[in-house]
């Protein structure tokens, strides 16, 4: 079932007065785990440069796509070779993608694939560029969300979830013809992404949603509506479990729509060594923890292989 676009709260990152966008962040991740950000510092050129070089890589013939196959979470994944949903039944997600992982530590930088400078000039220099400029923006977030759950504005550099941080950049292409078929085909079937934060971006073909209780049966689906220069922003398990499920990790998929859809997801992850445990601002005698400590790395890769599983 599916209602109609939802307005969500939209945040103002150049805001100077992070106390209110505290509340408003906190208010959101409550209620959805879902916001806007705006004003965040990513100019609309680069922007654009990002989609134009995601278009041309995805406009490359299958087999040199397939030369950068995805290993260590990097690199290609073809159409249907993911399927999100355990409990569905679907042949796999009708969309590919192409994963960039961390740059600054040598130990994970050498692991990326890239796309050959002769076949694609300068596309590398721009992902780079973006990944570098939105894991910024990303932690500047992390300290309002701190804010949010009534923590120090540095709560987790002190417990040493931002040194050397994990991000990965997800470039996603949704093909707009996929032939007729008896079969429900979803663009991504619904699931809720792992990490501490998701910030989203598009080339403003519709098709996303969101489902704010997933427990509820028949579940019903939100779209969640496009704001140009805009990021989408919505909360990941892991940080669902360091605050004892005040803020939502919620269930959102991405339905076809019979057009071509782009989008630009950065996943920002904590170090790998952190331990990821209740938040005291988040329990109490009668909200004790649900979830015992993790760390950050082994909870990730579980994830990643239980999806990756067949």
């Amino acid at each position: 079932m599916t209602t109609a676009a939802v307005n969500l709260p939209i945040i103002d990152l150049s805001s100077s007065d992070s106390i209110s966008s505290a509340n408003a962040i906190r208010q959101a991740c409550i209620e959805c785990g879902f916001f806007y950000l705006v004003n965040h510092g990513v100019e609309e050129e680069l922007f654009a440069e990002v989609f134009d070089r995601s278009s041309n890589f995805f406009s490359l013939p299958l087999e040199d796509k397939l030369k950068l196959t995805r290993k260590h979470h990097r690199g290609y994944t073809p159409l249907f070779s993911e399927n999100l949903d355990f409990a569905s039944s679907s042949k796999g997600d009708s969309k590919e993608s192409f994963y960039v992982g961390p740059l600054d530590d040598p130990t994970q930088s050498n692991l990326n694939q890239w796309p050959p400078e002769d076949i694609l000039p300068s596309w590398r220099p721009t992902m780079e560029s973006y990944y570098r400029k939105v894991m910024s923006i990303g932690k500047r977030l992390i300290s309002l969300i701190a804010l949010a759950l009534n923590l120090d504005e540095d709560f987790f550099e002190k417990v040493g979830a931002m040194d050397n941080p994990r991000g990965f950049l997800r470039l996603l292409h949704y093909p707009g013809e996929l032939g007729s078929t008896d079969e429900e085909i979803y663009g991504a079937s619904a699931h809720s992404d792992y990490g501490m934060v998701t910030l989203l971006a598009s080339n403003g073909v519709p098709g996303l949603q969101f489902c704010r209780d997933k427990s509820k049966q028949p579940r019903i689906w939100e779209d969640v509506l496009h704001i140009d220069g805009a990021f989408i922003v919505n909360i990941g398990d892991m940080m669902e479990r360091w605050t004892n499920c005040l803020f939502r990790s919620t269930l959102h998929r991405v339905m076809p729509t019979g057009q071509e859809r782009y989008s630009v997801a950065f996943f920002m992850d904590p170090n790998a060594d952190c331990v990821v445990e209740c938040l005291k601002s988040c329990c109490s005698e009668a909200s004790p923890p649900r979830f015992p400590p993790v760390r950050s790395g082994d909870y990730l890769e579980e994830r990643f292989r239980l999806t990756y599983a067949t």
